[in-house]
């Protein structure tokens, strides 16, 4: 590997959505947005759900992250979630209509959990929709 690379994955428990060397990495944690480079110092935090931005000869790739860990140590870096998609991939339309679905459940809530439910919903699929509208 290049010393002007980051060896980057994406791994969700069924497989892993990403694996490349690339110039940058960018995510959404939960106490803010940051962004990596070769060299940087290592670091681990908290993802919300959110994007992830790889930039690679470039060319720049988005990928709605459902939450997780971003891990960052000698030029490797690696983002462990529940589920992710590549940008390209995502129907926006069906993202749209269940974020459209989730908004009425959360209106309709009558407890406290069906709100937070509805909220996380509301939550994945405007990730889902920013990644692919940045596509």
């Amino acid at each position: 590997m290049s010393e002007k690379r980051i060896k980057f994955k994406i791994i969700t428990p069924e497989k892993t959505v990403y694996a490349e060397e690339v110039d940058y990495v960018g995510a959404q944690g939960v106490k803010g947005s940051f962004g990596v480079m070769p060299n940087h110092i290592p670091f681990m935090t908290t993802l919300d759900i959110d994007t992830a931005k790889v930039l690679k000869d470039g060319r720049e790739e988005i990928f709605s992250i459902m939450g997780g860990v971003f891990q960052f140590k000698d030029n490797e870096a690696i983002i462990l979630t529940e589920a992710a998609e590549r940008g390209s991939d995502i129907d926006a339309s069906r993202a749209k209509l269940a974020k459209e679905r989730a908004e009425a459940l959360k209106s309709s809530a009558q407890t406290e959990r069906e709100i937070k439910k509805a909220d996380m919903a509301i939550a994945k699929a405007m990730a889902r929709l920013k990644a692919a509208s940045k596509n």
